[in-house]
């Protein structure tokens, strides 16, 4: 198969950003530390003596769901409120259309967007000061069916990095393989034009998994593994008939289940675990959709594999195996149904926002339902877990802190930090968040209360 290799080029407007100042130590002594001393330093506190929360810049946010796609990230505890004196804004810079959600790698936050409806553009920026680093961006852009008009024609993916290189998913089914320190295109990988599959008609939803010199993609109308370097496909999986059935929404992820290392896999119609040395399909498992509209990120609990769905059910399913013989059984079910929000599991509870939009707390272990919300809580929650703590920003801006409460719903506080639409998943990297807009990308910072 042709490479579809390109040109490396670094293109495009820089705008500037919106730098808010604060009468705050730790974002004035940024301004007299040496760059490489601040952007690099890590796993220790700096500033101590300022009250600082964690390090200057820690730790990053490499990929869908964070460092171990699951939600969770470490570190001291947040602070039991998300007043001004907690949670600083540092700056804002305005952005072309898109629900991907930002990563953060070193010292750098980078956002993908949808720029006039026929290009598609990434930005590198500082993620201390806002400042732009590079830009690179392509041709392509398309218009998804008018039932799902009213969440846009803009890019979706999350993109992944391994520290070096950086890949990225245009919605018309093609990867891209970028410099991350430089934004230098590496290569690229059109699944409808090497493979003539039909393109999706959501676009390139999947975000994509780094394994050591594979990435892992649910495109072209199959599950791929892609070499890092050349851009290659080593094999495809699970190929369906693409378009609107076929094309998946969700995202994989690698779990070991039964002492066996495998990829974890939602298609449209069922679960799947796949041996990534050869693509084989070890165990499948129906899931019942409306429209196949499984769209959550399967979550691993030991042997066990979590999922919900829009118009079907919430399920566990447990894994068992004898030999190269694979078995699942059902754990449990409960009525509720999941829609677009992965959930994250704290201390053998599972907190899942609900197509209802309701939050619910289920004991994983046996289904049981600890506790529903009785109003809305908004469309969508994008959350990530520290400890006992909470952090979920819904589509309407407004971002909660609660605590892990397995008795009731402890909302600890709220506050809105975006006036737009915020359908991408919040990053948490060391002590910033990170929050994207649809036309926009603010970064926050933790302090320590004087």
């Amino acid at each position: 198969m042709p490479s579809g290799r390109r040109h490396p080029r670094v293109e495009g407007t820089r705008p500037q950003a919106e730098v808010i100042q604060h009468r705050f130590a730790d974002f004035w002594i940024r301004d007299s530390l040496p760059p490489v001393q601040f952007g690099i330093q890590r796993g220790r506190s700096l500033f101590a003596g300022f009250g600082l929360l964690v390090t200057a810049v820690a730790g990053d946010w490499p990929q869908w769901r964070g460092p171990t796609r699951d939600g969770q990230v470490q570190g001291p505890a947040w602070p039991d409120s998300l007043s001004k004196s907690n949670l600083v804004q540092l700056w804002r810079v305005d952005l072309g259309a898109g629900y991907s959600g930002p990563v953060v790698v070193g010292d750098l936050v980078i956002s993908v967007e949808t720029q006039q409806k026929k290009r598609e553009v990434v930005r590198a920026f500082d993620r201390v000061s806002g400042r732009p680093v590079w830009t690179n961006g392509w041709e392509g852009a398309m218009s998804v069916p008018f039932f799902a008009k009213s969440n846009g024609d803009w890019i979706r993916s999350t993109p992944a990095s391994d520290g070096t290189n950086l890949f990225v998913a245009g919605m018309r089914d093609v990867l891209v393989s970028l410099d991350v320190r430089t934004g230098a295109e590496r290569w690229r990988y059109d699944f409808v034009k090497e493979l003539g599959t039909p393109l999706p008609d959501f676009g390139f939803v999947c975000s994509p998994l780094i394994d050591g010199d594979a990435v892992y993609v649910q495109a072209g109308a199959s599950l791929a593994k892609m070499d890092t370097k050349s851009g290659q496909p080593l094999w495809r999986s699970l190929q369906d008939k693409g378009g609107t059935f076929g094309s998946a929404f969700s995202s994989p992820v690698m779990a070991v289940l039964n002492g066996r290392r495998q990829l974890v896999v939602q298609t449209r119609e069922k679960l799947a675990g796949v041996d990534p040395a050869d693509g084989r399909v070890l165990w499948s498992q129906p899931v019942e959709a409306f429209r196949g509209m499984n769209i959550l990120t399967p979550v691993i609990v030991g042997d066990s594999v979590f999922t919900s769905t829009y118009g079907g059910k919430t399920q566990l399913f447990r894994t068992e195996r004898d030999g190269d013989n694979w078995r699942l059984e059902s754990g449990w079910t409960h009525k509720s149904q999941g829609y677009m929000s992965t959930p994250v599991v704290v201390n053998g509870v599972v907190y899942e926002h609900l197509k209802s939009e309701r939050v619910m707390a289920l004991e994983l272990k046996s289904g049981k339902e600890l506790w529903t919300t009785d109003k809305s809580m908004g469309k969508y929650w994008s959350m990530v877990a520290n400890g006992d703590r909470i952090l979920a920003l819904d589509q309407r801006g407004h971002l909660n802190l609660l605590r892990a409460n397995p008795e009731k719903f402890d909302l600890m506080d709220q506050r809105p930090v975006s006036d737009a639409d915020t359908w991408a998943h919040l990053a948490v990297a060391g002590d910033q968040l990170f929050v994207r807009e649809l036309n926009g990308l603010s970064a926050w910072r933790w302090r320590a209360t004087p």
